[in-house]
Formats: C-alpha cells, sequence, structure tokens
C-alpha cells in the first residue's frame, strides 16, 4: 500500500523532522510486524540521535491475542526498537479476547517494571477509553492518550462523546490520518488522475475517488484560500486545524515517505490559526 524506502530516504526523513523541531516517533507492532520499529531505531543510530532527545510510540496488536502476550512480547518490541524503555505503549484497538482490565494490568506491569513509561490506548471509544482510564487508576497510573482518525475530513469524534471524555479525564487525544489519508492536501483535487496511480487497496483504504472529491471541494478550497493569507501550504492549515481547533487536547502525527511532506510537517507547528480561521474551517467541514 506504501512505497518501500531505502535506509537514505529513511535517515534523511527522520533527519529532517528533528531539525524542523519534530522529537515524537509514532509506530506500531503491526507495521510490517516489526519492521517500521526496527527501520525508525537503525536510524536514530544512523544519526546518532541521542535517546533521551526524542520521544517513541509503539503500539501493541491485540486481534486474536490475550493480555498475557503484552508483556511476554515487550521484549521482542525493546528489541525492535533498540531502547530499554518505550515512552508510550499503546493497546493498537479494542478487539483483543481479553478484556480491557486485564490489558491494563499488564500494561501497569511493563510500567513498574521500568519498561513502559507511559501508557495509551488507540481506536477507543469514550466508553472503552473511560473504562482503560478506570483501571489504570487501581495502580496509580493515569491513561494519558487515546488515538484517533481525526480530521477536517473526520471529525466524528466531536460528536460521540470522545472529545469530551478526553477533556473531561485529562486524555490527550493524538490524531492519525490528519491529512485524510492525502485528500487535504489538495493534489487529487488538482489532477485527479493521481487516483489511479495509487494502488488498489490504497485507494478504497482513502476512500479516493471521485465523489469523495466532489464532497470535499469545498474545503480544499478554504484551505487553500486560508494558505494563501498564512503563506503556507493547504497541508500546513490542515495539520494547524488539528492541534489547535480543541485547546491543547490533541496532538497530530502526520507521516512522511518523503523529505518535502516531513519538512512541510514540522513546519505546520510554526504558526497559529486565528479563531476566525478555525471557526470557518469547522463551519465548511461540519457535514464531515
Amino acid at each position: 500500500m506504501w512505497p518501500s524506502l531505502s535506509r537514505s530516504e529513511i535517515n534523511a526523513i527522520v533527519e529532517t523532522s528533528i531539525r524542523g523541531g519534530i522529537n515524537w516517533f509514532d509506530t506500531a507492532e503491526l507495521y510490517g510486524w516489526g519492521e517500521s520499529e526496527r527501520a525508525l531505531s537503525q536510524s536514530i543510530d544512523d544519526l546518532k540521535i541521542k535517546r533521551d532527545e526524542i520521544v517513541i510510540a509503539t503500539k501493541w496488536w491485540p486481534v486474536l491475542r490475550t493480555s498475557s502476550s503484552i508483556t511476554t512480547s515487550i521484549d521482542t518490541r525493546l528489541s525492535a526498537l533498540n531502547t530499554d524503555k518505550i515512552d508510550l505503549y499503546q493497546i493498537h484497538n479494542s478487539f483483543s479476547f481479553s478484556s480491557i482490565s486485564s490489558q491494563m494490568k499488564e500494561m501497569a506491569k511493563l510500567v513498574d517494571l521500568g519498561k513502559v513509561r507511559y501508557v495509551g490506548v488507540s481506536n477507543f471509544s469514550a466508553r472503552r477509553m473511560r473504562k482503560a482510564h478506570k483501571e489504570l487508576s487501581k495502580y496509580g497510573l493515569t491513561l494519558v492518550s487515546n488515538q484517533v482518525n481525526y480530521s477536517l475530513l473526520k471529525r466524528q469524534i466531536e460528536r460521540n462523546g470522545v472529545i469530551d471524555t478526553a477533556k473531561e479525564l485529562g486524555i490527550s487525544l493524538i490524531a492519525y490520518s490528519p491529512l485524510g489519508r492525502g485528500l487535504l492536501t489538495g493534489k487529487f483535487h488538482d489532477n485527479p488522475d493521481l487516483i489511479n496511480k495509487r494502488h488498489i487497496f490504497r485507494r478504497y483504504y482513502a476512500s479516493l475517488n471521485k465523489g469523495r472529491l466532489k464532497k470535499s471541494s469545498q474545503v480544499i478550497e478554504a484551505l487553500k484560500s486560508i494558505a494563501k493569507k498564512y503563506q503556507v501550504t493547504p497541508s500546513q492549515i490542515a495539520l494547524n486545524w488539528v492541534i489547535n481547533s480543541n485547546g491543547s487536547t490533541i496532538v497530530t502525527i502526520p507521516g512522511a515517505t518523503k523529505v518535502g511532506q516531513a519538512r512541510d510537517n514540522a513546519e505546520a507547528i510554526k504558526f497559529e490559526l486565528s479563531e476566525d480561521d478555525i471557526s470557518y474551517l469547522n463551519d465548511v467541514s461540519s457535514s464531515f
């Protein structure tokens, strides 16, 4: 679904991110079954980046597994990442043979062992997030994050209680796919033929089709208009909206397969949208 990158390309992306002020990298066991983690750790080593200068987050894959594998597989994760401690360890989704209670118990063990610094979840509903938070509190710990799909084209968490619950409990939300899986860059609207160059599974995954382009066109035009005002790119406006439209509750993890994308991501944190511009974007994307 995504291009295979050379070692030099990966190093350049990581280095560009670091130089741009990005010091937090999110990966997962599922991404190539450890290949992404190994690629990140290799770049950290190649670039001679000090471990205490960056934050590493990864995720345990729960599907068709029980919570016991959280602790039995942790050394594999640490080895792949070439580190003795994971800064943020997350449950990748809520589909597991084990209860949230037992998962949080195992996570708490890892914190106690000093192998994990903080515990988070991903793709959890408001109810499940609240449950995980409650269970961790039994061990004197706090659920620090929930990683969710959020962008100008994916605003369901504003309506299903996830944001409200996060604000109530002091949990950070980590927005993945903040660029609507590429749609919010505007490149597909400018050149629809690019859709046909994407792998069929990637087109399906990102809902890349003419109907989607038409429905989102008003949002793209708004992004382009505001981008001219700030002299930045539409994607930087889209990212800035994610991190500034809900106070300090939401952070984001845009991906990059090119150095230019990494640079674009980093530049998105160097300005702040006005309340009027945020309100305007809220209005034009309200149907999403």
